[in-house]
């Protein structure tokens, strides 16, 4: 919150770097000039890969990382905030990151990032190769007063189902899994590499974990490093479908295992959205890369098993199956869940029955997706950074984030 004590510490300064590709010297010295009229602090101006011809830099002689910029133009700049704390300034820097994205989008060019810090920290590491506007004492003044995110409407129903009479110790959920790694593979010898360790002597006899949620992050950083597709993660989905229904998993545990199926599945739509723009300034046509293309499909192969346990299933483990059906099946395959997606307790006016109606729209070739994403943009205004840019897919937009909207909600009752 913004400081009011007169008598209090004012918070230290916030800086935001921000980065700006554009397409020529002239439209990055435009672009230049507008954040420093806008109160930028610092702002610079280089030729893309500068420090790779100079030879005192690090970077000189190495290969470039982005050879398709070469011969485009970044700019840099500092914007400074004082007089609040980070966490006040967050509706207003969003607000600002739409704003500077649509600064260089306008000139044809894309909003390479952005680094956040102490702002006399950002100040010192600046680099001032190129700097073509100084103002020692600039600053970006945010509004008074600041925006307030607005309030999500009251949550729905608790989930039901997912808890046991006795509750599961982590190593027996561990062994569980283990066993259908053991059923479906043999040993260490005949699984994919990314589960080959579960069946490992070394692993058998480690030290115990501590909760089942530690082990389940362990098993998905395995498919999916950081959530980077690759080879052996095509290769596991059909174990991450196997846990997923198997009697012998608790229930919480095999939701999580579904959630972890829904980010790989939604992970070609969430890097849709994040390069749109450069994407649309190079001129060129969004291609999901390889190894993400085939992790879908392979879960899209698995999803009429998992959704024939439907009946089954817990309301969380529905609520995600859905979730994983609007993201993965080709369009029209879903259509039949929607009317099923009444029995979901989602009560109307909740965020869960906003969830709903979104995946109802993926699932129903599109039906009411505008409307389902503006009602979720009205209470989760983060929403509004995906949906800012032109060249945003709406339905790349959805897909990239459902799985937050459907996970965060049965977050807490499967990690109770």
């Amino acid at each position: 919150m913004a400081r009011t004590d007169s008598t209090a510490t004012a918070p230290p300064a916030w800086g935001v770097q921000h980065t700006l590709c554009l397409p020529t010297e002239d439209a990055a010295r435009q672009a230049a000039a507008e954040l420093a009229a806008g109160g930028h602090r610092l702002v610079a101006i280089r030729a893309h890969d500068h420090f790779r011809s100079n030879p005192s830099s690090f970077w000189y002689g190495k290969p470039s990382l982005d050879p398709e910029l070469a011969g485009w133009w970044q700019v840099f700049s500092l914007a400074v905030h004082s007089g609040h704390d980070r966490r006040a300034l967050g509706p207003f820097l969003r607000h600002e990151h739409i704003r500077i994205a649509g600064v260089a989008r306008s000139r044809g060019g894309f909003h390479q990032g952005r680094a956040e810090g102490h702002a006399v920290t950002l100040q010192q590491v600046f680099a001032r190769d190129g700097l073509v506007h100084e103002r020692t004492t600039a600053e970006v003044a945010p509004p008074v007063p600041l925006p307030n995110d607005p309030a999500p409407p009251a949550p729905g129903p608790r989930w039901t189902g997912l808890a046991s009479a006795e509750p599961h110790r982590p190593e027996d959920v561990v062994r569980a899994v283990v066993a259908v790694a053991e059923r479906m593979y043999g040993s260490s010898d005949g699984a994919p590499e990314a589960v080959g360790w579960l069946l490992e002597e070394d692993f058998a006899f480690g030290e115990p974990y501590e909760t089942t949620g530690a082990f389940l992050g362990d098993l998905a950083d395995a498919v999916a490093h950081q959530g980077d597709c690759t080879d052996d993660t095509v290769d596991a989905v059909p174990f991450l479908a196997e846990l997923a229904s198997d009697g012998a998993i608790p229930p919480a545990a095999r939701v999580i295992v579904l959630g972890d199926l829904l980010q790989l599945s939604s992970a070609g739509a969430s890097l849709a959205v994040f390069t749109a723009d450069r994407v649309a300034a190079l001129g060129g046509v969004w291609q999901e890369p390889a190894d993400v293309q085939m992790t879908r499909r392979a879960i899209g192969r698995a999803l009429p098993r998992l959704l024939d346990r439907w009946d089954e299933e817990t309301d969380a483990a529905r609520f995600v199956l859905a979730a994983l059906a609007a993201t993965t099946a080709p369009e029209g395959v879903g259509t039949h869940l929607v009317p099923r997606l009444k029995d979901l307790p989602a009560p109307a006016g909740s965020p869960r029955a906003d969830t709903v109606a979104l995946i109802a729209a993926l699932l129903d070739n599109e039906r009411g997706l505008g409307t389902a994403l503006h009602r979720l943009t009205s209470w989760r205004p983060a929403l509004a950074e995906r949906t800012a840019s032109p060249h945003a897919v709406p339905r790349q937009v959805a897909v990239a984030v459902l799985p937050a909207l459907v996970m965060e909600d049965v977050g807490p009752a499967v990690h109770s």
